[in-house]
């Protein structure tokens, strides 16, 4: 929801978007460099105020990309009013400015395959403007009149209102179950922190937000003084001074930022479980604190080890065979070491949502449930607990025995050279350069992709068995499960007496799977989870 309400990209845009664009000839200037390529504590400010610019220049390219990046994300929300931050970031990209309505705008940059958004992280807000070279001129008085003269109607306001309220009320608990996981764990994982909500808000303080609120925001949080500015593409040195002297027209305020909330620590593994009607499967997130980001060296390594085990929508990793390709039984399961925006839509990670606070998670995509499988298969009739308990203890007995024992020399080599490799396909266009480049300074790096695939480089198989041994933990983790109600008691019971959970193949595949396979079922379904706490919570009683 949050893309597709912030964006009004024509199809034309978004195909042009995803072109590669030659390399040759960019050149990458910035008034925010570092003297430290690679610190472990960093100050996000720092790369924000007046005169903080990231150029990606390419005089061959066909367009021009302009991001404004604003240290102000859902974690500066008022207390009563979460959301704020999101809803006055779509009143900027949706309400027009004092001259243009909306539609007027959509309707005039049609034709030159020109588009714009607002998209609203934890920690930062980003508005996105591309536009071919062109057009540029025609362009820029609309990027000016939204970002200094807001229309903020009323008639927008209510529209953008209601599209909030619905997607906190209904849409992330019932379009979605993985992410609604997703969501519930970071709930659980920073409650009682600003990190808690989502961006979007609750079901409680969307409805307190007012239009003198959302204009009272924009004063007060976007302003000159924490903001970045990216421009990409083929633009003049003129072009760049006059935005950068239209940006300091921004709001002089110096906003206080929030310091970042901290995960809490588990004590042993804690479950939530989200019980809905008529969920087809049980949907797992699990996550732990991790004190480290980009911005330390040891993040490279790690990188190494979440790749080997299950880079995101990707169907070589650990997590993925044992659980899809040898047992069947969901469409994938990863890892991942920092927060994976928009997961669901996009195979590759996207730029504008770096963050200070980090965990480390699995994703477990929904299993079978107990009622769906015996109305399956007659030889199941019996059981009372579907695949959830059996694939979380196997996804989280294979992070153990990579703690506990390692990567070898050879699977090290192949995970590196393929990371090595899969990383450059982040930054195929310009704009997913410059965002890369942008969430670079946000981390007190030069260039973030770069810096790494030389760490990667020079990295050795022990150094990343010392990092998984040092960061990462699964005797203390939260967990969430978006399950059926019917499904919710049984497991609950299951996971607290750590009862044995034995996979339930029909008679069909069970025949199939070769003996290995079913002897290591039997070491998997008798894993001990260090499960301390399990809760079931009503679909209903979420975000509040």
């Amino acid at each position: 929801m949050k893309k597709i309400a912030a964006y009004i990209l024509p199809v034309a845009l978004l195909a042009a978007s995803c072109t590669k664009q030659p390399q040759a000839s960019q050149q990458t200037t910035d008034t925010t460099t570092t003297t430290e390529t690679a610190p472990v504590a960093f100050d996000a400010n720092t790369a924000f105020g007046p005169g903080k610019v990231v150029e990606l220049q390419n005089p061959q390219s066909n367009k021009v990309i302009i991001k404004l990046m604003f240290k102000n994300g859902s974690m500066a929300d008022p207390k009563g009013k979460e959301g704020l931050t999101y809803a006055t970031a779509q009143m900027i990209a949706n309400s027009g400015t004092q001259d243009m309505t909306v539609t007027q705008i959509r309707e005039k940059i049609y034709p030159w395959a020109a588009g714009y958004g607002a998209s609203t992280d934890k920690e930062v807000t980003t508005f996105t403007f591309m536009v071919h070279r062109d057009f540029l001129n025609d362009f820029y008085p609309i990027v000016r009149g939204l970002m200094l003269q807001p229309a903020f109607a009323e008639d927008d306001f209510k529209r953008v209102k209601s599209n909030q309220q619905n997607f906190v009320d209904q849409v992330i608990r019932a379009s979605s179950d993985e992410e609604y996981s997703k969501k519930a764990l970071e709930d659980l994982l920073f409650r009682g922190t600003n990190y808690q909500h989502m961006v979007e808000g609750t079901s409680a303080s969307v409805p307190n937000i007012t239009l003198e609120d959302v204009k009272k925001h924009w004063r007060n949080m976007f302003t000159r003084n924490n903001l970045m500015i990216g421009v990409a593409g083929n633009y003049s040195a003129d072009f760049l001074n006059k935005l950068k002297a239209d940006m300091a027209q921004l709001s002089d305020v110096k906003p206080t930022i929030p310091l970042a909330g901290q995960p809490n620590k588990p004590n042993g593994v804690q479950v939530e479980i989200i019980q809905k009607s008529d969920a087809l499967g049980s949907a797992i997130f699990t996550g732990t604190p991790m004190p480290i980001t980009r911005s330390a060296d040891d993040f490279a390594a790690l990188m190494v080890a979440n790749s080997f085990l299950g880079e995101h929508r990707k169907s070589y990793g650990k997590l993925y065979d044992k659980i899809r390709t040898t047992r069947s039984m969901n469409y994938g399961d990863y890892s991942y070491i920092e927060w994976y925006d928009q997961g669901g839509s996009f195979q590759l990670p996207n730029p504008g949502v770096p963050r200070t606070s980090n965990y480390f998670a699995l994703w477990i995509r929904p299993v079978q449930i107990a009622e769906g499988l015996k109305q399956q298969y007659a030889e199941l009739k019996d059981i009372n607990v579907g695949h959830a308990h059996f694939a979380l203890r196997l996804a989280m007995r294979e992070v153990d025995n990579l703690i506990k024992n390692g990567m070898t020399e050879q699977e090290f080599e192949l995970t590196r050279k393929f990371l090595r490799s899969y990383m450059k396909l982040y930054a195929q266009t310009e704009e997913k350069q410059l965002g890369f480049m942008m969430d670079s300074r946000f981390y007190g790096r030069e260039d973030y992709l770069k810096e790494m695939d030389q760490l990667l480089a020079n990295l050795t198989v022990e150094q990343v068995n010392d990092a998984v041994k040092k960061y990462w933990d699964v005797q203390n983790m939260y967990v969430t499960i978006v399950t059926d109600d019917s499904e919710a008691e049984p497991l609950k019971q299951a996971l607290l007496n750590n009862t044995p959970s034995p996979m339930s193949y029909s008679n069909l595949v069970k025949e199939g799977l070769p003996k290995e396979v079913l002897a290591e079922d039997d070491i998997i379904a008798n894993y001990t989870l260090n499960v301390k706490d399990v809760k079931i919570v009503d679909s209903k009683d979420t975000f509040k």
